[in-house]
């Protein structure tokens, strides 16, 4: 059984960071991609940050390009993002994504809020 746990999130002031983690049990984690989504109220789920299976390479949306990081520790089956420069936009429910042939895996979301 794939679990997903996403944790980190928190309340932040605007301009602050915080750093999310997503631990992955029931898969062989080392072999998929990952990913972060995020979704604020009213509005659907959107693309945020994703890694390869080797970490060896990343892409993000652009609105957090340049401010958030994704990495990889496949030796503690855990990814992270790095968020830096906060801004209230940012604010949102992020959920950690395993994309496995034919099916996606999600955790239970962890909440960020910003204050400006």
């Amino acid at each position: 059984q794939v679990q997903l746990v996403e944790s980190g999130g928190g309340l932040v002031q605007a301009g602050g960071s915080l750093r999310l983690s997503c631990a992955a049990s029931g898969l062989t984690f080392s072999r998929y991609d990952m990913a972060w989504f995020r979704q604020a109220p009213g509005k659907e789920r959107e693309f945020v940050a994703r890694i390869w299976w080797s970490g060896g390479s990343t892409y993000y949306a652009d609105s957090v390009k340049g401010r958030f990081t994704m990495s990889r520790d496949n030796a503690k089956n855990t990814v992270y993002l790095q968020m830096n420069s906060l801004k209230p936009e940012d604010a949102a429910v992020y959920y950690c994504n395993a994309r496995v042939p034919g099916y996606d895996y999600w955790g239970q979301g962890t909440q960020v809020t910003v204050s400006s």
